[in-house]
């Protein structure tokens, strides 16, 4: 169970981690499609080649947008290529990295299903069953033109009166899956090679733009990430006063309406807020998220980190972002309370 909870919590700690074991799950997704998918060709000769071809690429297509959906780089590899600049310079070799990731990922699922096709031939018949060569065929040569196109556009369904226990059939049949999976296996290779010079000449060479490229990657993905729940645990701290102040206005209320009656000429003196339960601590920055205490502040915050987000320099200029709300924002001495009262 503890080693269970280990892994699990590396999982939730690396991103790289999730988007492997997605890209994972999407390839066993896609053997199990294929396995239980009723290929039925239309034996038509107008429709053999598009009804073999769809099968081949359309859920590729469907399974790479999967991918992509799926891959949360995607959408951060967007961002950041379409933020303003800002006080942060944009970095084309992190945007390039990111979309060689996000693209590798997303690729794996569509690869398995055509490299399935391949290998089993069925989509590879359907679809280029009338595009074979009849004279490499002796059983056509007693045939007119017609007749040769009809019986293979019928060589896909074996169970078809006309090609049923025909030789050429077989033998059209056997020669596209050959080819077919010559193909498929060819692709595979190739992969495998691919892959296996990657890994192995990759350290042969400079490392260093490769583990900045790579460190900024994943900063640029953790970032967002904190910045997300750092927004979270503001709208529930923000929430919360509201919600505390919201019963100290109706108690205040109350009291004037029933409680008081008897002092009807003045009016009743309205109830402290009660204090958060929290004292600020200026270490874990919640003295800079309770500063944040009114909806023209947050909109604020939301628009100045979208268009100029802080430069990589904490020593150079460690008040930049806050500067854009210190005249809204109030400032609070290093370990007194919050003001008693929220504007909402």
């Amino acid at each position: 169970m503890d080693k269970f909870r280990m892994l699990f919590q590396h999982f939730q700690s690396s991103s790289e981690s999730v988007m492997n074991g997605i890209c994972l799950l999407l390839a066993v997704v896609t053997v199990k499609l294929y396995s239980s998918f009723d290929f039925n060709c239309p034996c038509l000769a107008r429709y053999n080649a598009l009804y073999g071809l769809g099968l081949l690429l359309a859920p590729p297509l469907a399974l790479f947008l999967c991918g992509l959906l799926a891959n949360r780089q995607s959408v951060v590899m967007v961002e950041e290529w379409r933020r303003p600049a800002g006080h942060r310079r944009k970095d084309p070799g992190i945007i390039r990295y990111m979309c060689s990731s996000v693209l590798q990922r997303a690729l794996a699922a569509p690869l398995v299903w055509i490299l399935l096709a391949l290998l089993d031939g069925k989509c590879f018949v359907c679809a280029f069953s009338n595009s074979v060569d009849p004279e490499k065929f002796l059983d056509f040569a007693n045939m007119t033109p017609s007749q040769v196109q009809f019986f293979l556009a019928k060589v896909p369904c074996k169970e078809d009166e006309l090609v049923r226990n025909s030789p050429a059939r077989k033998a059209v049949s056997r020669y596209l899956r050959c080819l077919s999976q010559a193909i498929g296996w060819s692709v595979t290779l190739l992969l495998i090679i691919a892959a296996f010079l990657a890994r192995c000449l990759r350290p042969c060479f400079d490392q260093t733009g490769f583990l900045q490229r790579r460190y900024w990657s994943n900063y640029v993905d953790l970032e967002q990430k904190l910045f997300d729940e750092t927004c979270c645990e503001h709208a529930r701290d923000f929430a919360h006063r509201c919600v505390l102040h919201f019963f100290a206005s109706m108690q205040s209320e109350l009291q004037a309406r029933g409680l008081h009656r008897d002092n009807a000429g003045r009016s009743p003196e309205p109830p402290a807020v009660p204090e958060p339960p929290e004292v600020l601590d200026s270490g874990s920055g919640k003295a800079h998220l309770r500063a944040i205490s009114s909806r023209e502040q947050v909109d604020r915050l939301l628009s100045t980190w979208y268009s100029r987000k802080p430069p990589l320099d904490l020593a150079a200029s460690p008040g930049l972002c806050g500067g854009g709300l210190s005249h809204r924002a109030p400032t609070f001495a290093l370990g007194t309370r919050l003001s008693q009262h929220t504007d909402v």
